[in-house]
């Protein structure tokens, strides 16, 4: 029996009150997308529903250093490796109309395609 796991890459669009995730596959392919409450609450379930499409390779999140830094490390506490993304692609948001759908889609893009592989900085004490 042959066992077929789908390798999972998301992506979360950050913001003060709301979060807006979105999982590709390892071929591009969208699994869903899904907008949660920027709470410590939401996070696990954030991270459940993204597992739930398979198992994490990376989680690419936009504003490491702000609206995403709590997310940052609530993922990375759950053993996730994050990526920081700086902006999704100007282009494509051009193409496509500026949507945190589409950004949150176009931010796991960017970590497939390794044009973002910064890891975040912890933050989590005195620098």
């Amino acid at each position: 029996m042959t066992t077929n796991t789908t390798t999972v890459i998301g992506g979360v669009d950050t913001h003060k009150h709301t979060h807006y995730a979105a999982a590709i596959d390892q071929h591009g392919r969208l699994l869903g997308h899904q907008e949660f409450p920027a709470t410590d609450r939401s996070y696990p379930r954030l991270l459940s529903w993204m597992r739930g499409h398979g198992v994490i390779q990376a989680i690419g999140v936009e504003g490491t250093g702000s609206f995403g830094a709590t997310l940052t490390r609530a993922l990375t506490k759950a053993g996730e490796r994050v990526v920081e993304v700086n902006r999704p692609n100007r282009l494509a948001r051009r193409l496509d109309g500026k949507s945190d759908r589409l950004d949150a889609e176009q931010i796991a893009r960017a970590v497939l395609g390794q044009t973002s592989t910064a890891v975040p900085k912890a933050k989590s004490g005195m620098g």
